[in-house]
């Protein structure tokens, strides 16, 4: 991407795509400037000691976690402390009522949650010198 793209990389994902995202980037840091991560997939529902987070401790890439206050798969006092094993740079986004589907699915509508998203991830990355 390096080659065809000018300026800076930011790479995301939903759920197991954020997943994804992190483990890439713990092996690769220098291949984005940041990640946007939906809904990490902290644990399995109701498993706690199966955190999925043996890669943060080399990850290097600044984060803005996106997260719903009642998704199953990580509280947001799980997510406060597993983000406190990555060196980089974090922000926890907390989705007040949001499942792990972040109010997309089903009768429950964010219709403001992608302005707020924008804002946080423009004065997240803004602060950041690359």
């Amino acid at each position: 991407m390096r080659k065809t793209v000018s300026g800076q990389i930011f790479l995301g994902g939903h759920s197991y795509g954020g997943r994804q995202a992190t483990m890439l980037c713990a092996d690769e840091p220098e291949l984005a400037e940041g990640l946007l991560l939906f809904s990490y997939p902290l644990h399995p529902p109701r498993k706690p000691e199966q955190l999925r987070t043996q890669h943060f401790p080399k990850l290097r890439t600044p984060a803005l976690f996106v997260h719903g206050t009642r998704d199953p798969f990580g509280s947001i006092a799980e997510m406060e402390s597993a983000l406190n094993l990555i060196p980089a740079k974090t922000k926890l986004l907390p989705v007040e009522n949001a499942g792990h589907d972040l109010g997309f699915k089903g009768k429950s509508t964010q219709k403001e949650l992608p302005g707020t998203v924008l804002a946080a991830f423009q004065k997240f990355f803004k602060r950041l010198s690359f």
